[in-house]
């Protein structure tokens, strides 16, 4: 583990200016993230500040949770409309996308061909379990790939159930990978921080996002102690920087 005992406020500074946050629970009122427009508008602005170039808002989408993509898309036009009417000088880029679970609610937009990407056009952000992998996992991903589409795993540091060889198969296997920056702070516990600092070395991350649910936690985690390493990291892989994968 790092050693987080400086001033989290200098690394919001430094990574944050530019970047775009690929992995976002800002759209209000769909799922366990931002509660109301408010709120939304609020970590926006806050956004704004820290120097933020675009964000991505990826909403659960699952069998608990089965956002229809039209509502998604008519929440989102609501948001772009509130924000756009408070928003600063260098306004955030909004964009809309959404983080499916692998379950049978996927299975069936997959089929319908009824997804919203992130990053680009192709790309699908999706997410398992944290302790046992989807039924007939490879298979899946197969019939994702032959629709066209490449899977971007959210947060794959959480897992428990995956080793280093599962996650060097899903890298074989073309598959990109989305580090929750969060996780580098200890958010999810020290096994998960542990594996997060193994895979950003090992440059097995595609793209960053926050996983943002609420903005007093990530300020928190903003604002805490940070080891000058965990900037240099970030920077040197320039992941906040790309503009796709």
């Amino acid at each position: 583990m790092w050693p987080f005992n400086k001033p989290r406020a200098s690394v919001g500074k430094k990574w944050l200016n530019g970047a775009t946050d690929y992995h976002t629970h800002i759209l209000p009122g769909v799922d366990d993230g931002i509660e109301d427009m408010k709120q939304a508008v609020e970590v926006l602005k806050a956004y704004e500040r820290w120097g933020v170039r675009a964000v991505w808002l990826t909403p659960h989408v699952m069998e608990d949770c089965p956002n229809a993509t039209s509502a998604l898309r008519e929440r989102f036009y609501d948001l772009t409309a509130a924000y756009q009417a408070v928003c600063g000088p260098n306004p955030v880029s909004l964009h809309l996308g959404a983080e499916y679970m692998l379950d049978a609610c996927f299975s069936e937009r997959l089929e319908a061909g009824d997804l919203l990407t992130v990053a680009d056009s192709r790309h699908l952000l999706v997410e398992t379990s944290y302790f046992s992998p989807p039924l007939m996992f490879d298979k899946l991903l197969k019939r994702i790939s032959q629709k066209g589409y490449t899977v971007l795993l959210a947060h794959p540091e959480r897992y428990r159930y995956m080793e280093m060889s599962d996650y060097e198969n899903l890298r074989n296997r073309g598959v990109r990978m989305q580090l929750d920056v969060t996780s580098l702070a200890g958010e999810f516990g020290v096994e998960s921080q542990r594996r997060a600092c193994i895979l950003l070395k090992k440059g097995f991350y595609d793209l960053a996002g926050s996983d943002l649910h609420s903005l007093s936690v990530f300020k928190e985690w903003i604002n805490a102690a940070a080891d000058k390493a965990t900037c240099q990291l970030l920077q040197s892989l320039s992941l906040h920087k790309k503009e796709s994968i």
